[in-house]
């Protein structure tokens, strides 16, 4: 494998928590909860959710098959990395610039009322196109607004699949396969996805509350996060990546937490990086049973008891395929000085404004004791330097586990 670095150069975020780099780095440090209670996907149950509810940029694409809310959110994103994406298509050419985008849901929001309609009539509507919700169809919209000729591609391999996008674009790059690739996670809310995880009893009607006592699941969001990755030493270091597969069952971790080792003990090892070195971690956190009680004993067998840790899910909500890189996004913002710039660090409180950005662990306070020890990050969570490593984990369906450790650019 080619030792050539890469790096997250710019990045471009939404979700319930902001449509910005600013704005979701406020949210954070509000230390408030991002979630919107509706019943427009599970009728007659209101759920908290992480939705979005801002305006969207309007689709320059004509074709039908294009016409997706999670090309929108494509858009609005990409719009925030545009002078950097012109720049390294401009700089090395549109064959030298790849897109691979994480997603779950694709366009199966706009799938739904067309199932529905020839359900009930035997037609469905003669504006649906069904490429709209084609796993690659992000990956390949995205491609064709900005006419480059890479390698294009989408990655579902549910909860995981933003977080593997930003590793497959790794590899194309230390490969010489491409110069720049546009990757992430996108995933906007739909009918199948609230209620199929209503239907596995994995979904809360309060706010989440990871690693509680009292915690009785996840809070479904949407959001996207895309990134221009390169070997060009701007941004932020994607320093290690760490991925592993338990095929223990078809939705349920192992309950040893053993594929979380494997990936997160990689992705340190691929970076040359010891735990302790580790600033903090951006927990899976998702608030089930099964999963916090996996990457607890995972966190606690890596990390020990002092690395500060927390789990952004209920700014945010679960974003599914979106998730690897939306918290991705959010540690890159922990690790870059200029992103979020307006925003006072670390706190409200106006004494610790010299302080990192540590996102704190929304929760009743109320701690398993079948759970081992693990430091996540309090109101009065200090770090008296600038963060140097963080760490992300996204655990999906299947055991399929990936770790990715961004380091701060000297």
């Amino acid at each position: 494998m080619s030792t050539t670095k890469c790096y997250l150069n710019a990045m471009g975020i939404l979700c319930a928590a902001g449509d910005s780099a600013e704005t979701v780095k406020a949210t954070l440090l509000s230390q408030k909860a991002s979630l919107t209670p509706t019943d427009a996907f599970s009728t007659g149950r209101p759920l908290p959710l992480g939705l979005y509810r801002g305006e969207l940029p309007e689709n320059p694409l004509a074709d039908r098959k294009w016409q997706s809310r999670n090309n929108q959110f494509a858009l609005a994103v990409l719009a925030q990395i545009e002078e950097d994406v012109s720049a390294a298509i401009a700089k090395y050419g549109a064959d030298r610039v790849g897109v691979i985008i994480g997603t779950s849901t694709s366009g199966i929001a706009e799938g739904e009322p067309a199932i529905k309609q020839w359900a009930e009539t035997g037609e469905v509507p003669a504006e649906y196109d069904y490429a709209v919700q084609e796993m690659g169809a992000t990956a390949q919209f995205v491609a064709t607004v900005l006419s480059v000729q890479g390698p294009t591609y989408g990655i579902s391999t549910a909860c995981s699949s933003g977080a593997k996008a930003l590793a497959s674009a790794r590899r194309l790059i230390q490969a010489g396969i491409c110069d720049a690739v546009i990757a992430g996670g996108v995933d906007t809310l739909c009918h199948l996805t609230v209620k199929g995880f209503c239907s596995l009893e994995a979904v809360s009607d309060q706010q989440c509350n990871p690693f509680s006592a009292n915690r009785n699941g996840i809070n479904i969001g949407e959001g996207a996060a895309l990134f221009l990755v390169s070997s060009e030493p701007r941004g932020v270091v994607l320093a290690g990546v760490g991925e592993s597969s338990d095929a223990h069952h078809i939705s349920a971790p192992d309950p040893t937490g053993a594929g979380a080792v494997r990936c997160m003990s990689a992705a340190l090892k691929d970076a040359d990086v010891m735990p302790e070195q580790v600033d903090y971690v951006n927990l899976h956190g998702t608030a089930t049973g099964l999963n916090d009680q996996m990457e607890a004993l995972a966190m606690n067998e890596v990390f020990g008891t002092e690395t500060l840790c927390s789990s952004t899910k209920p700014f945010i909500g679960h974003t599914l395929g979106a998730a690897g890189a939306v918290e991705a996004g959010i540690c890159w913002l922990m690790l870059n000085s200029d992103a979020g710039s307006s925003a006072e660090l670390n706190s409200p409180d106006e004494s610790s404004e010299a302080l990192p950005l540590l996102p704190v662990h929304l929760w009743d306070g109320v701690a398993d004791s079948d759970l081992p020890a693990i430091n996540l990050v309090s109101p009065e969570s200090r770090i008296e330097k600038p963060v140097q490593y963080v760490l992300s984990n996204s655990y999906a369906f299947g055991g399929n586990n990936i770790s990715l450790l961004l380091e701060r650019l000297q």
